[in-house]
């Protein structure tokens, strides 16, 4: 600020005593009020300069440029009647550094090799410019063109120059490329300390640990903080935070000075880990270093606490460092949604003014993991109404997720209706939750349409597929699919098998049934688990074949577990064969005994022997039932109409039109059956 008084004094000096300043002084006048963010004024001081040098066209090309105001500082640059290196560098840098202006750059640089001026020559500074931007656009060929310029003009052997050819070919996925720059020009794999660090990242985003760890312990006297903080950072992305942790106690330990960037790798390694302890170690270190006010590292102190799921630790630091906090208030909604606490995750989520996308994401997928989707549906329509960011795909799978659980197709069909009016790409998992969402709604004929539309299917998608087919009674057509599935060279899973023989229980397709189920280990290597068998278990009981289902249970190679055995249950109770039964109940008190508190399991056994007419083994259980005060969930169904969700549980008779739909109900059953039930309705 004092220089700009001593500009402006000497300019009025200037004025009032008529004297005409040199084109260098008005140059740096120029550049002072630059500077100082008076463009206009400097704009008036070159309007007014009688005589101008390559200088001062540089000097309010720059202006411009560094306003962003392009179209500007175009219209200065075609004006120039003298460019040099600098000219062109600086409106080069200027567009490579801004989004959306990448082709101008491109552009600009190939206009400069054919100027014929003498005096505009690309250098090291125009090079590095476009193999960062080139590193940025990740185009390959745009790098190998320019690396060939610049072994053809001697421009490939300084270290800046090395290290931009290194850093673009490794972002541009050339990672061979980026070894042998380097080896080309030294054996030993490195030049000098830029040269290295470049090469240290470059592996690092390859996942080359091993070589990164070469280089990195190579002259070790050459390491300064960007080579430890790269092979940190390197670490925690391969998944190694311990040895990510170790390398940060050694950096201190040779005495090098751990700053902000070290710190924030090092509490992401600690969130990987949920190590609690170590973050409060962390944590400690942090306060004696005075490092908290910084919003960084409080916020990530603040996520190791949620993750570990150690609130109270999370909001004293918060309370103290993080309100105001844009991250820390991030990271609190997250570790409030992961503990369940939506009443704490929304009241921070309701306290922001503006939201950004991560905090949206939190929030909505709180709401989800906890089956709450109507305030997720609810709060998804506000994001899509408000906020121009379009959401990411693993939060709509979230939400797809949800109205299949919720069988709520008419939402599902407006999130479909979201993804495809946004453009959003749809990979495998979003196809198949898609499918999967259709199929649990009842609409098989969508599930269908779309599973035909995908190009590339792989197993996860064909298993949902085949899953809705079971689900929906076509049989046939998963069975078709299977082999479909197979014909194309696609793996099965554990996962297929389970759907194959859900469809073939569903219709009683025994021989098929034990077919792929020896199939799976013998064919596929696949070995059986505790749902394929119940699945069998189910298979026979429904086909009548309960001989079948004894034998089956006793050649299994680990004792059946309540669910075989509940399956069991089932099929007695549709066989009505109540010494079958007895024998089931033995075994699961065996396995969960007459102490549980499964309220389900007793009603199911009471409701066995009651199918048999055993009304006094019904009784008995249901003594025990009451004895232990052990009530069952009463069973609970919802269908939506309109905007509305109407909810009905077993029994129940609070909905308002109760009378009407127990009537029409009794309508409907003495359709079926022939007979006047209304008195039992009642």
């Amino acid at each position: 600020m004092r220089a700009l008084k001593e500009g402006l004094k000497f300019q009025s000096h200037a004025l009032k005593s008529g004297f005409l300043p040199t084109i260098v002084t008005t140059n740096q006048l120029i550049d002072l009020y630059s500077k100082h963010g008076f463009i206009e004024d400097a704009q008036k001081l070159f309007d007014e300069m009688p005589d101008r040098n390559v200088f001062s066209w540089n000097t309010i090309l720059n202006t411009y440029i560094k306003s962003r105001n392009f179209s500007r500082a175009r219209i200065i640059f075609d004006s120039s009647p003298c460019k040099d290196s600098v000219t062109y560098n600086s409106m080069i840098a200027g567009y490579a550094r801004c989004d959306g202006y990448e082709r101008e750059a491109i552009e600009l640089f190939n206009q400069m090799q054919f100027d014929n001026n003498g005096i505009a020559r690309i250098d090291e500074f125009t090079l590095t410019t476009m193999l960062n931007l080139i590193a940025k656009l990740r185009v390959l060929r745009y790098g190998m063109q320019v690396h060939c310029f610049m072994v053809k003009s001697g421009s490939d052997l300084s270290a800046f120059a090395l290290s931009s050819l290194i850093d673009m070919y490794s972002k541009c996925g050339s990672f061979s490329d980026a070894s042998r720059v380097v080896k080309e020009c030294d054996g030993e794999g490195f030049v000098d300390l830029v040269v290295k660090n470049a090469l240290i990242a470059a592996c690092c985003r390859e996942g080359q640990m091993e070589t990164a760890e070469q280089i990195f312990f190579t002259n070790p006297e050459f390491n300064d903080n960007v080579t430890w903080n790269t092979m940190i950072s390197g670490y925690i992305q391969k998944g190694c935070e311990k040895k990510a942790i170790e390398l940060f106690k050694r950096m201190g330990q040779e005495g090098f000075q751990r700053n902000e960037h070290t710190l924030a790798s090092l509490l992401t390694a600690c969130s990987s880990l949920k190590d609690l302890k170590l973050g409060k170690e962390v944590h400690a270190w942090v306060l004696k270093q005075r490092m908290c006010s910084n919003s960084f590292i409080s916020s990530g102190i603040i996520d190791i606490y949620c993750k570990c799921g150690s609130m109270s630790y999370a909001e004293g630091v918060f309370k103290t460092f993080g309100i105001g906090n844009i991250f820390a208030v991030t990271s609190m909604i997250v570790g409030y949604s992961a503990k369940g606490d939506m009443k704490q995750a929304r009241r921070l989520f309701d306290s922001l003014g503006e939201k950004n996308f991560v905090i949206w994401t939190a929030i909505i997928s709180g709401y989800v993991r906890l089956q709450n989707c109507e305030d997720a549906f609810i709060l998804f329509c506000e994001y899509a109404e408000n906020e121009t960011v379009v959401l990411d795909a693993v939060i709509l799978v979230s939400l797809l997720c949800a109205c299949a659980i919720k069988a709520n197709v008419d939402f599902g069909k407006q999130i479909h209706a979201y993804i495809l009016r946004t453009g959003i790409p749809m990979d495998e998992k979003a196809i198949s939750a898609i499918i999967d969402m259709y199929s649990k709604c009842g609409s098989i004929v969508y599930s269908r349409r779309i599973f035909r539309t995908v190009s590339v299917k792989d197993t996860v998608i064909y298993n949902v597929m085949i899953a809705g087919f079971a689900h929906h009674g076509y049989e046939q057509e998963a069975i078709f699919l299977f082999e479909d599935m197979i014909a194309k060279g696609l793996k099965p899973d554990a996962v297929t098998f389970i759907a194959l023989l859900s469809a073939c229980r569903h219709s009683g397709l025994i021989t098929v049934g034990e077919q792929y189920f020896s199939s799976m280990s013998e064919n596929y290597r696949i070995t059986p688990e505790t749902d394929h068998y119940a699945c069998m278990v189910d298979l026979y009981g429904r086909s009548n074949q309960l001989e079948k289902a004894v034998s089956f249970m006793e050649k299994m190679p680990f004792e059946p577990d309540s669910i075989i055995i509940s399956t069991f249950l089932n099929a007695c109770r549709a066989n009505r064969n109540m010494e079958l039964a007895r024998t089931a109940e033995r075994k699961l008190m065996e396995i969960e005994g007459y102490n549980g508190n499964n309220g389900s399991r007793y009603f199911q056994l009471a409701s066995v022997y009651a199918s048999g007419g055993e009304w006094g083994e019904m009784g008995r259980v249901m003594r025990i039932m009451r004895g232990k005060e052990v009530k069952k969930v009463a069973g609970c169904s919802w269908v939506q109409i309109g905007n509305g969700v109407h909810i009905f549980t077993s029994g129940g008779r609070s909905h308002a039109e109760a009378e009407a739909i127990y009537s029409i109900l009794g309508c409907l059953i003495n359709e079926l059956y022939g007979e006047d039930i209304s008195d039992m309705l009642d």
